[in-house]
C-alpha cells in the first residue's frame, strides 16, 4: 500500500487509528464520525504542535481558545510517544517522501506523526489526506472537513 489509500466500497471502522493535528483541531465539527476509529488515539508530536498555539497567538481570544484545545487534548488522550521504533519508521518515511519528490523537512511533524503510526502499525485519520502522499506503507484514511 502505497500513500493514501481509500476505496468506494463500505468498509468498517479500524478500531483502532491516530488523528492528526488537522483532525483533531476540527474533531469538535465533525458531522460524521463514521471516518474515525473506534478508539481515536493522537502522538506526543500532535501535542508538540498544539503546545506552539497559544504562544504564538495574535490576540487573547485565540490564545485562550488554542489552549482550551491543547488541554482538552491533554485531559482526553494518553499520546502515543515518539520512541525509537517511531524514529525508525521516520526513517523509513523520509526515503519515501524522498522518493515522491517531497522534502521531509517541509512537514516535519506530519513525518514524525506517520512515523508513529507505521511503528505502532495504525492507521491515519487525516482531514489534509495530501500531507501524507508518498508515505509507503501508511495508510490514510481521509476525514472529511467539517462546513
Amino acid at each position: 500500500m502505497s500513500g493514501t489509500s481509500s476505496s468506494s466500497e463500505p468498509s468498517r471502522r479500524p478500531a483502532r487509528g491516530v488523528l492528526d493535528t488537522s483532525t483533531l483541531i476540527l474533531l469538535q465539527g465533525l458531522e460524521d464520525a463514521s471516518s474515525l476509529p473506534e478508539e481515536p488515539l493522537i502522538t506526543a508530536v500532535t501535542l508538540a504542535e498544539l503546545s506552539v498555539g497559544p504562544l504564538v497567538a495574535r490576540d487573547r481570544a485565540e490564545r485562550a481558545a488554542r489552549q482550551a484545545r491543547l488541554q482538552q487534548a491533554e485531559a482526553d488522550f494518553d499520546p502515543l510517544g515518539f520512541d525509537a521504533d517511531a524514529a525508525r519508521a521516520f526513517g523509513r518515511v523520509g526515503a519515501s517522501l524522498r522518493s515522491a519528490g517531497r522534502k521531509t523537512t517541509a512537514r516535519a511533524y506530519d513525518a514524525m506523526i506517520a512515523a508513529t503510526a507505521l511503528a505502532n502499525d495504525l492507521p491515519i485519520h487525516t482531514c489534509n489526506p495530501s500531507d501524507f502522499v508518498g508515505i509507503d506503507e501508511l495508510e490514510v484514511i481521509p476525514v472529511p472537513i467539517p462546513h
